[in-house]
């Protein structure tokens, strides 16, 4: 079967690889323990991304090492409990941080990874509802299937 991107694809094996979205705010917390979940029960191999984004003058601001710090101390944070949750659940998973624009950043770990699905969790920004969230774009993509997790 072709997805709208004239890509072929299976139906009906189960994802082999699942791409999680993660940065520490509760519904991508969420997100990350049901696609765990799913990865145990098809035992698919797990992709937890960290996109740490900033803005094109965030590197001249006064507080930018703070800001900077507290990125990687996340990334860390985020990494062990990737690690944890994996080891506990038995499941393959990896973490990976990227920098940049989130969407294109999972689009591009999606194609390196060759992702069967992607899990995010909803975007609790009220700005979201005007340009649109990252879940919103990932689904318009139309590459794999999207899951939102409240």
């Amino acid at each position: 079967m072709e997805n709208g991107a004239g890509e072929r694809f299976e139906i009906g094996d189960g994802p082999s690889l699942i791409l999680v979205g993660v940065d520490g705010s509760e519904t991508s917390l969420r997100a990350a323990a049901w696609a765990g979940g799913l990865a145990r029960r098809h035992g698919s191999h797990l992709v937890a991304l960290y996109v740490a984004t900033a803005s094109g003058l965030s590197g001249l601001a006064p507080g930018a090492a703070v800001v900077a710090a507290a990125r990687t101390e996340l990334a860390r944070d985020l990494r062990q409990l990737v690690d944890e949750g994996a080891a506990y659940y038995g499941v393959d998973a990896r973490f990976e941080v990227r920098h940049g624009d989130p969407y294109t950043e999972f689009l591009r770990v999606a194609e390196e990874t060759r992702a069967d699905t992607v899990v995010v969790g909803v975007s609790t920004h009220a700005g979201h509802r005007i340009m649109g969230s990252l879940a919103v774009k990932l689904v318009r993509a139309g590459r794999w299937p999207v899951t939102v997790v409240p």
